[in-house]
């Protein structure tokens, strides 16, 4: 048996499952599983490898995408450069961190708007947030940062609300944030969205629900949306190729 995962907390909302699953049908890869690890804290993670000892790779989703990396013996140039790793490969008993979160999203992006000129706004300020920075570099957008706090970005959410008019500089809102995300489809990043300028592109990392009360409040204002759905299938086709390599 060929065992892969998915660790996080949660993760039950998870596509990548349904995503392998049907993969390994298609292919005729009977001998091959992929199973949710939920995992709250990452003290569990060599735990896991002892138990599963068929288990040949993992996917990393939300909190651990950074405090994996002190676990693993190597990290491929992609996680160097992020900071943090979304796939891991176990190979001759050696686990190697990759990031294809910021080739994804940066791929993903590319593909809906084109050849960009402005500037964009990233929400957030964790592994995924990371991910994103690295990719809009690649493709040269410049960008800022707004977290809870100014130890985390540029900007707080308090400081754009007391500002409101900081937002219509930026042409791209990134959403990093699990706000939105079911099972709290109701929750949503603290923006003056009035201020939103028609054309604005929202890109939301999350994709279930596949369309975000973020993504609502884009078009209520003239915004062009997009969820995280490709991103989320791009890096799964990177996560596949970098354990068969």
């Amino acid at each position: 048996m060929k065992r892969f995962g998915l660790i996080g907390y949660p993760v039950s909302h998870s596509y990548s499952q349904n995503f392998f699953q049907k993969k390994f049908k298609e292919l005729g890869l009977k001998d091959h599983s992929y199973d949710l690890f939920e995992m709250e804290y990452l003290n569990e993670f060599p735990a896991l490898w002892l138990k599963h000892t068929d288990l040949k790779g993992l996917n990393v989703t939300v909190p651990h995408k950074e405090n994996v990396i002190k676990y693993l013996d190597k990290q491929d140039v992609s996680a160097i450069k992020v900071g943090a790793a979304n796939v891991i490969l176990k190979k001759n008993g050696i686990l190697t961190g990759y990031n294809t979160d910021y080739m994804a999203f940066r791929e993903s992006l590319r593909s809906w708007m084109g050849n960009f000129k402005g500037e964009a706004l990233i929400l957030g300020s964790g592994g995924a947030s990371k991910a994103v920075q690295a990719g809009l570099t690649d493709l040269s957008i410049p960008y800022n940062q707004v977290s809870r706090t100014m130890k985390g970005g540029d900007y707080t959410y308090d400081q754009i609300k007391a500002n409101p008019d900081i937002i219509t500089r930026f042409k791209l809102i990134v959403n990093t944030t699990p706000l939105g995300m079911y099972p709290k489809n109701e929750t949503i990043p603290d923006l003056p969205y009035h201020k939103i300028q028609k054309g604005t592109f929202f890109y939301d990392l999350i994709y279930n629900p596949e369309e975000t009360a973020f993504m609502l409040q884009g078009e209520k204002h003239g915004a062009k949306t997009k969820n995280g759905l490709e991103m989320l299938e791009l890096q799964a086709e990177q996560s596949w190729q970098i354990w068969n390599s």
